[in-house]
């Protein structure tokens, strides 16, 4: 019987380890690498500038590493109830696989596909590679539950086996056993598409701080490695606000980089410099934060909201647009909170810290609004942002669950100043102050006159004023 398989390919944009791509070609006579890109989604959807940019070079890179096995990426414009009936039948697959998709609306749409494939006589491969653990079973030893705090999440993931080790890359050698078929025309027919092409505008585009695609994450990979021995062997501990070369965030959320492969590397360097067999938890703590979100959205369809989620405390939220758009476009007032989420803004990405400073004073810090808008805001800018670590970060962050106990608020001007003491983090990113004392930096209001004259920038004239009173709107919520 002739084999004819299909990799589908969503999030999991790599050749390591990557389990499903390893069952299309297992035995298969050809294979198709597909990608299915809804054009009238990319219009829609609430993703910014900078989350295409990274997402089309990530398939760049996916496709030019394809390319050097023989083989090219087919990027197919449409929706896969439309598009995978046309591709059935015309290449008369017999195969399809594809990455699991923990998240309520990827299970569902997934259900959709398997029931048409079954349809239509094709086999349907689903394997996991975007998290460590199975999440189901995590529920299961949890009395059939999701656990709702991370201490809970800790214990029984302590009792689970260990994730499965990563596989190899694709080869050379698999892929000469099977065949793709590429056609004269398939710039034409299967291309990947122009950030014009979606319709975004390109004049003045600043060059990408973070660069999409599997080569650049294992490029990062090692980096990263070299820097955690770094810090394991001196014990000096940073922090520092800027993008990182060694950071692995945003490719970790788009599966350019196999979560199982970061962690047996840290748990490799761990092991040789600390001489002991079973690294302590915390060591994979973003790797566990992201496992946690992933095991409570689950079975959670209402995750992103307020309404009808019963993990998340009910608030009543005030409605104020006005003062959600200068939080958004960094203009409270604030400097620390306009640096950061000018940095969002400009590059896709801010420090956890930033993160937790921004979120505080929209919530329940200053602002008094409802996380909900803040995880939107969060979902357009951000590169790493997903469904389930996105919202589950704004819940706990503004004390709406996991954590209802965190009354701690982080003032706009301390916080800041604790972090980052000379104040050029503000002077990168709202430039109109660069000229402003250490002493004034963080709070220009407070700057005489005639030194906001001597520096070119009046508080309420060129620098809007603070746009609350942060003393006052944190004690009232």
């Amino acid at each position: 019987m002739v084999v004819n398989s299909v990799h589908w390919f969503r999030k999991g944009l790599r050749l390591h380890d990557n389990p499903a791509l390893q069952e299309a070609l297992s035995g298969a006579d050809t294979v198709r690498c597909v990608y299915i890109l809804d054009p009238w989604f990319a219009g829609a959807a609430n993703v910014g500038i900078n989350r295409w940019r990274f997402l089309l070079e990530a398939l760049e890179d996916l496709d030019s590493s394809l390319k050097k096995l023989n083989s090219r990426l087919f990027v197919i414009r449409g929706q896969p109830t439309d598009v995978f009936p046309r591709l059935f039948k015309e290449w008369n697959v017999t195969r399809l696989t594809f990455e699991f998709d923990p998240e309520p609306y990827g299970k569902e749409r997934d259900g959709a596909i398997i029931k048409m494939a079954q349809e239509f006589g094709v086999e349907t491969v689903v394997r996991n590679s975007h998290t460590l653990y199975s999440l189901d079973r995590i529920i299961e030893m949890n009395n059939n539950s999701p656990p709702l705090t991370f201490k809970r999440f800790q214990t029984i993931v302590s009792r689970l086996e260990l994730p499965r080790r990563p596989l190899a890359a694709v080869s050379q050698q698999q892929m000469n056993r099977c065949l793709t078929k590429i056609s004269d025309n398939h710039e034409q027919l299967y291309s990947i598409p122009s950030l014009e092409e979606l319709g975004f505008r390109t004049e003045g585009l600043p060059p990408a701080v973070w660069r999409g695609g599997e080569s650049e994450a294992l490029d990062r990979l090692g980096k990263h490695l070299d820097r955690k021995v770094w810090v394991a062997s001196t014990r000096v501990k940073t922090c520092s606000l800027y993008a990182s070369p060694t950071g692995l965030s945003p490719y970790l959320r788009f599966g350019c980089l196999s979560c199982r492969v970061l962690y047996y590397n840290l748990k490799e360097i761990y092991m040789k410099l600390c001489k002991r067999s079973s690294p302590p938890l915390s060591l994979y703590g973003q790797l566990l934060w992201r496992e946690f979100f992933y095991t409570a959205a689950t079975n959670n369809p209402n995750f992103d909201r307020m309404e009808g989620n019963p993990i998340c405390v009910q608030i009543p939220w005030d409605q104020n647009p006005e003062a959600l758009a200068k939080w958004a476009e960094g203009r409270t007032g604030f400097p620390w909170i306009d640096a950061i989420m000018t940095q969002l803004r400009q590059e896709g990405w801010i420090h956890h810290r930033a993160r937790h400073a921004v979120a505080c004073f929209l919530t329940r810090g200053d602002l008094w609004i409802s996380w909900e808008s803040g995880m939107k805001v969060f979902e357009e800018l951000l590169l790493d942002a997903d469904w389930s670590v996105n919202a589950g970060s704004w819940m706990w962050l503004s004390c709406s669950a996991f954590f209802q106990q965190f009354f701690h608020c982080y003032c706009p001007v301390g916080f800041g100043r604790r972090t980052d003491p000379s104040g050029d983090y503000i002077r990168r990113y709202v430039p109109i102050l660069k000229d402003y004392p250490n002493r004034y930096i963080y709070e220009p209001w407070n700057a005489p006159e005639s030194l906001q004259k001597a520096v070119n920038c009046v508080v309420g004239v060129d620098y809007p004023k603070p746009m609350i009173n942060h003393a006052e709107g944190s004690r009232l919520n």
